[in-house]
Formats: C-alpha cells, structure tokens, sequence
C-alpha cells in the first residue's frame, strides 16, 4: 500500500469517526528536512566542529590540490 491509499483510508476512517482528516502527504516535508538540518547543525555545535559552512570546507580541501595544478601544455 502506498502513500496515498493509506491517506485515502485515513481519511475514510476520519469522516466515519467525525474526526479531522489527516494531512496530505508530502505536506510538512519541508518543516522535517529543516528541523532535520537545525538537528545537525546542533550536534555539530555540541561536539565542537563548525557548525555551517561544512560542505564548502570539505569541497575546498577536495578540489584545492586541482587549483593549484599548473596548466596543461599544447
């Protein structure tokens, strides 16, 4: 059973009940990735590491030995 038949029997039982429906699906997913994010960002806090600009970090240190290559020859 996928997503939307299950909100499809939730619902059902809801209007049977009188009760409020649930939410669509996929509603609050953007409310849970960044509650997800500020999660991360906290524990990176607690253990001592930066808290933002990690990935830029972490791309910085994989790409630099590619900048300062000299450039090919013809």
């Amino acid at each position: 059973m996928d997503a939307i038949q299950q909100h499809m029997l939730d619902t059902y039982r809801a209007a049977r009940l009188q009760e409020v429906p649930p939410p669509l699906p996929g509603t609050h997913d953007v409310r849970t990735l960044r509650e997800i994010r500020d999660y991360r960002r906290f524990e990176a806090v607690l253990s001592g590491r930066p808290a933002e600009g990690r990935l830029r970090a972490a791309l910085t240190r994989l790409l630099a030995p590619l900048r300062h290559r000299p450039p090919a020859c013809r």
